[in-house]
């Protein structure tokens, strides 16, 4: 039991962690691939897309490459990952949904959300939120929030909408997706968990 117990990593560290870095100057080569990992992967997630009639923002799978970037890397990480995917958005790269770049549309304020979200879900993993389904499904379900608390208002003032109108363009057709992307990060999360620490 003390055995088991040892082999798991402790409350304080995320996935990314423990990857070997056995030197500072390896730690930080692996940080940085990790960060533009990060940003690779949101970019390349954020290109799955499925309009939604009615809404000028379409489902994609950027939402979820976020919150698994933010809880895998931890908050610095994660952060500094989207705030690589958001720079090089705005300065020209085409990786937002639908392969857009810059910062002038209506779903911009989506791309915001989701530098906090990462920071936040990152800040939450150190602490040992993705280590239980229920408790990654609480914090998948904070990032997705705090992704529209960013979104919707800001699609609300670009599209001179009402908050209802923008609610209802901009956040309530998401939902069963967020649904179906909590229940994946709650099987994929606490399984790498238990798969390291049993190497560990």
């Amino acid at each position: 039991m003390a055995t088991a117990a040892a082999s798991v990593p402790r409350t304080g560290t995320v996935l990314a962690d423990l990857l070997p870095a056995t030197t500072a100057g390896r730690a930080r080569v692996r940080d940085a691939a990790l960060i533009l990992g990060g940003a690779a992967l949101t970019g390349l997630a954020a290109q799955i897309t499925v309009p939604v009639p009615g809404s000028p923002v379409p489902v994609s799978g950027q939402t979820f490459a976020v919150l698994l970037v933010g809880t895998a890397l931890g908050a610095r990480r994660g952060f500094l990952s989207l705030a690589l995917y958001a720079v090089a958005g705005v300065a020209g790269m085409p990786w937002f949904a639908e392969a857009r770049s810059g910062a002038a549309f209506p779903s911009f304020g989506y791309v915001l959300g989701m530098l906090l979200a990462a920071t936040v879900v990152g800040a939450l993993a150190r602490r040992g939120a993705d280590r239980s389904a229920l408790r990654t499904a609480g914090t998948m379900a904070l990032g997705s929030a705090i992704v529209y608390a960013v979104g919707v208002p800001y699609l609300a003032l670009s599209l001179h909408l009402s908050l209802a109108d923008a609610v209802a363009a901009g956040l309530t057709p998401f939902l069963i997706g967020d649904v179906l992307k909590a229940a994946l990060a709650m099987g994929a999360l606490p399984t790498a968990w238990k798969l390291l620490g049993r190497r560990g």
